[in-house]
């Protein structure tokens, strides 16, 4: 059977186990257990048993859990709360006024969660009744929050990029920092928009009553002295080189725990919660990369990536064009997977194209992260629009409509580090040298 039948054939399989509800990890297996079995002749169950132990005990990976440890134990906390106080002052008579509270609000706690879902569901909670009872459009509170939410994938310490670098064997340190300036680019983007919109229709936005002297504003922001001393610890360690992202993590997780037992809401029950919490969902994210660790093993058998590899490099493709194809290919991805099941379904396939054409891994890996954030506002399986609808209430479709702009706003976002890749290349270079 030639290569393409035989990926067709694999194709076909995967989406069939997928669609009939089987577990992701678990048709990740089959269909790498597929491809050993009938078109290779290795020992398919020496390969399986030696790839699951071989990845079951990466020391990479020990900072997911601690990093999803650190949000669960944010979520429950008085922090968040105290984190929104302390902006509004700030942004009250900004274009847009408490909108950004959104925006930014977003992407501070993206610093400290690293999870999308987390950041919408911690942020939503807080701002969607406050915004509503002050008379705020309804889409913007929606496309504000479901939109800025998405920040959780790309600002550090990010999980998704701890996959990533995991699946590809990149420096998860490089890609944090890698990932920075393209984390203020979305937020900037997305803070204007909400500006812009503001300029041209100002009844949109509510007046606003109160007024705030400096004296207040200086004592609101000491709410946001222990988010900022977290941020700090966490992410200053690995970009000063006093820490790997494990142990960064691991100090997360203290930090985190100390600062929620003295803002006084936080108990051993609630405790327990996050840690049963995290404990789920670290299970879930491993399985997920067990499964793809094997299927991509099994590829590497079947000959498939390499031969699709030197396919593209036949064709002569260039970069752009493929980098056009690449992204539509991972929209429509992502309308139906969530965003780590995109990330460790296509690496093993994809990245050997990457590497052929040329295209630096580290700038990849934002690249398709970026891309993977629209998935998470992109119906029928996006995310944050979940998070959202649990939280108001409200039609997913009607939410997925006042996210659209954030979505395009995100495809200037992918355009802009393709025309400038040093938009992501300038930091890692930088610190390397």
């Amino acid at each position: 059977m030639s290569d393409p039948m035989i990926g067709l054939v694999l194709l076909g399989l995967l989406m069939a186990l997928l669609a009939s509800g089987v577990w992701v990890a678990v048709s990740l297996s089959l269909v790498g257990l597929a491809g050993l079995v009938f078109f290779s002749n290795a020992p398919s169950g020496l390969v399986l048993a030696s790839t699951f132990w071989g990845h079951s005990h990466s020391w990479a990976l020990t900072a997911l859990p601690l990093f999803i440890l650190m949000g669960e134990i944010l979520l429950r906390s008085r922090m968040s709360d105290d984190m929104f106080t302390g902006l509004v002052p700030w942004l009250s008579r900004a274009p847009g006024r408490l909108l950004h509270v959104n925006v930014f609000g977003c992407a501070i706690f993206a610093a400290v969660s690293g999870s999308s879902a987390a950041t919408a569901a911690t942020i939503g909670r807080m701002s969607v009744p406050e915004l509503t009872k002050r008379g705020y459009p309804e889409s913007l509170i929606l496309g504000t929050l479901a939109g800025s939410a998405t920040l959780g994938l790309l600002i550090p310490p990010s999980i998704i990029l701890i996959v990533y670098g995991v699946a590809t064997e990149q420096s998860i340190a490089r890609l944090f920092i890698a990932a920075i300036i393209p984390g203020i680019m979305l937020m900037t983007l997305f803070a204007s928009y909400v500006a812009v919109r503001a300029w041209m229709n100002p009844d949109l936005i509510p007046a606003i009553d109160e007024t705030f002297s400096f004296r207040e504003k200086f004592r609101a922001s000491r709410r946001l002295i222990p988010v900022a001393l977290l941020i700090g610890g966490v992410i200053g360690s690995i970009y000063g080189g006093l820490a790997s992202p494990t142990d960064a993590a691991a100090l997360g997780v203290v930090l985190a725990t100390i600062l929620a037992w003295t803002s006084g809401a936080f108990s051993w029950k609630l405790f327990g919660e996050a840690v049963m919490s995290a404990t789920r969902t670290s299970c879930m994210i491993a399985l997920i990369l067990l499964g793809a660790a094997f299927l991509s093993v099994s590829m590497g058998f079947t000959g498939l990536p390499r031969n699709l590899a030197a396919w593209i490099s036949d064709m002569d493709l260039s970069i752009p064009a493929l980098l056009v194809a690449l992204t539509i290919f991972f929209i429509i991805l992502g309308c139906f997977l969530d965003g780590i099941s995109v990330i460790v379904l296509t690496t093993s396939i994809i990245m050997p194209m990457v590497s052929a054409v040329g295209i630096d891994p580290i700038w990849f890996g934002i690249y398709l992260v970026i891309v993977v954030e629209m998935s998470q506002i992109t119906p029928p399986v996006g995310f944050n629009l979940f998070v959202i609808q649990g939280l108001t209430g409200i039609d997913i479709l009607r939410i997925a409509k006042a996210a659209f702009p954030f979505f395009l706003l995100l495809l200037l976002g992918v355009l802009l580090i393709c025309l400038f890749p040093q938009i992501v290349t300038f930091l890692p270079t930088y610190m390397a040298s």
